[in-house]
């Protein structure tokens, strides 16, 4: 596998593989690390951060889905005809056109032609879409598995060389710890050691409050129990989030992606149930809500009381303004203000 990717980015390093642009920008967010690294917070960081200015459009793959080609979400999709995360863009974000499909090259003309008020196109985890010129890479890292300490797939997770980095105009590596010091600051970037062209950022996950799926609430303190659902990639650092909230914390772990069953539902309740306290909650992630709210129905009837765990990202070190005004000033390249028009009158005449 590591050599076949190898051949087709040196394709598209001599020009033998063409790459197309669009009159649009383009930002695409990714990784070279197969797992989680934290891509559906930045992708929504990026809409909060733009769809006040812009019409913002997001573009996936929709992974797991069950269905094929190019769609654009809308009244009638659900986590199974979109994919659970286009599904959470969808439910979160109505403004935002949240898009799906296998090939981004000939989705992107697509999208422009059914919605010609797009402004912006995100590209969701497309780092290795090189038919797609995009105009910046946003390329996440994990701070516990950064990409420079791995190896390529079988032997470890990444999906192309290290090298491959060096595509990225922006490097994040993200789920830092809150209090990390400007000693390890240097030191990680001096790892990475990027390019005079590369910018590097580092980000944390933001916990949110907790918010119910159900109609049952209860009464959250210090001394409730929580089962914990996960159907993601990497649910430890939820798990020490959870941990350092409440007294225990049970986790029932799925698949990553897993769209669930009824016979799953009914292991959750039952699970549930075999918790030995009254003061107890049932916790999943937003992605997972996506998925298990398929069973809609089953889990209002049972009654019991499952919320779903926000979260978002923020920037170390008061970074936060340097890295929008990087991402600003490119899209405000396509769009100038009439201030920032130069207009020879000359000509005009």
């Amino acid at each position: 596998m590591g050599l076949l990717i190898f051949i087709r980015n040196k394709m598209y390093d001599w020009k033998l593989a063409s790459s197309v642009g669009f009159d649009v920008p383009v930002i695409s967010v990714g990784n070279i690390t197969a797992g989680g690294t934290g891509k559906t917070p930045h992708i929504e960081y990026l809409i909060e951060l733009f769809s006040s200015n812009y019409k913002v459009a997001t573009l996936s793959r929709g992974y797991r889905r069950m269905t094929k080609g190019f769609i654009i979400a809308d009244t009638h999709s659900t986590a199974r005809t979109i994919g659970d995360e286009p599904f959470q863009f969808h439910s979160k974000y109505p403004q935002t056109i949240v898009s799906v499909a296998e090939e981004r090259m000939t989705a992107i003309p697509s999208l422009l032609q059914l919605r010609p008020d797009v402004q912006l196109v995100l590209l969701d985890d497309a780092f290795q879409h090189r038919s797609v010129i995009a105009d910046i890479h946003i390329l996440l890292t994990d701070y516990k598995r950064l990409y420079t300490r791995d190896y390529i797939l079988p032997f470890g997770l990444l999906r192309e060389s290290k090298s491959g980095a060096k595509r990225a105009q922006i490097i994040v590596i993200t789920k830092c710890p809150e209090n990390m010091s400007l000693d390890e600051k240097k030191n990680l970037i001096n790892e990475i050691n990027p390019t005079q062209n590369q910018t590097v950022y580092f980000s944390y996950i933001q916990y949110k409050p907790l918010y119910p799926l159900s109609v049952n609430q209860t009464q959250i303190n210090e001394q409730t129990n929580v089962l914990l659902v996960t159907g993601i990639a990497n649910a430890s650092y939820l798990i020490n989030h959870l941990e350092k909230q409440f007294p225990f914390v049970h986790h029932l772990p799925f698949q990553d992606h897993h769209y669930f069953t009824i016979n799953d539902i009914e292991e959750i309740i039952e699970t549930f149930q075999n918790i030995d306290s009254q003061n107890k909650i049932i916790v999943t992630t937003e992605k997972d809500a996506a998925r298990l709210m398929l069973f809609q129905d089953k889990i209002l009837s049972s009654k019991l009381p499952f919320y779903a765990q926000p979260i978002g990202v923020q920037f170390l070190f008061d970074e936060q303004t340097s890295f929008q005004n990087q991402l600003i000033h490119l899209v405000e390249k396509y769009y100038p203000s009439i201030d920032d028009l130069e207009v020879d009158f000359e000509l005009i005449q």
